[in-house]
């Protein structure tokens, strides 16, 4: 599945808790576009003493932005789906950082995972599926797409770049490294899965994946969508669906806010 954020449904959380099937709902967020001093407040009020410990530990402005939009959108998002409020979610995670609900225990159980990069944050939820990921990048971003591609990635998806234009091989680069985060975050495996032992096939409407033998997976099982995100960003859901289309609803969201302005999407 291939397409843009702004080109899919809307986000409807009573269609999904009626409905399941399947259904993955895609939150997203352009925080760089937020100065509301207010609102930031309120973000910071949902934190954990954890989170809000390390959310100062960080250094840099931009890195504690980042982690406190990160935060605030999957708290408030949830909050969606369930009688909890956004401050009262606990998370835990697995033994490769695969983020899950610990506390409050729901019904049904919700499951999802976060991606963020410079500017944006994403949050996938689904009722139906525990193997879900998501990832997000900025595509304006510097990179030796080439070189990384045939040091990290399968013999296949090296040569397909190769064969691209230099202006078609930074898009082609980073729809294969979200796809694949997309999967090894699924999985949540994180990285002990070496990048060549899976492949992607991106077709003009559709996206396969193929795997090494030691890679132990099967293919018909997953499913996967690759969003432009305009102007700077790209994102990749994927879901071990059984077989299953995806079902994908998008929306751009301000957590907390009553309304998403126009203007607060951003420009080129």
């Amino acid at each position: 599945m291939r397409g843009s954020v702004e080109r899919f449904p809307a986000v409807s959380v009573a269609e999904t808790l009626a409905l399941g099937g399947g259904i993955v709902d895609l939150w997203y967020w352009f925080y760089d576009r937020n100065d509301d001093a207010e609102l930031l407040a309120r973000h910071e009020a949902l934190l954990t003493p954890d989170e809000r410990e390390r959310h100062m530990s960080f250094k840099f402005e931009s890195d504690r932005r980042l982690f406190l939009a990160t935060r605030a959108l999957v708290r408030t998002a949830l909050s969606g789906y369930a009688a909890v409020g956004p401050a009262d979610w606990r998370f835990a995670s697995g033994e490769h950082g695969k983020p899950r609900v610990d506390y409050p225990a729901v019904t049904p159980p919700i499951h999802f995972n976060l991606a963020n990069t410079t500017g944006l944050v994403v949050c996938a939820v689904s009722l139906d599926y525990d193997a879900i990921g998501v990832d997000a990048e900025r595509i304006s971003r510097d990179a030796d797409t080439v070189g990384l591609a045939e040091r990290y990635f399968s013999a296949s998806e090296a040569a397909a770049l190769r064969a691209l234009s230099p202006a078609e091989q930074r898009r082609r680069f980073f729809s294969y490294w979200t796809l694949k985060e997309s999967y090894i975050k699924a999985r949540g495996v994180g990285l002990a899965l070496p990048l060549d032992q899976f492949s992607f096939l991106i077709d003009d409407d559709s996206i396969s994946i193929g795997f090494e033998a030691q890679c132990a997976d099967d293919a018909t099982r997953w499913r996967f969508a690759l969003l432009d995100a305009p102007p700077r960003h790209i994102v990749a859901v994927g879901a071990d669906t059984g077989g299953a289309a995806l079902s994908l609803r998008t929306t751009h969201v301000v957590p907390l806010a009553e309304n998403v302005r126009q203007d607060e999407r951003p420009t080129a």
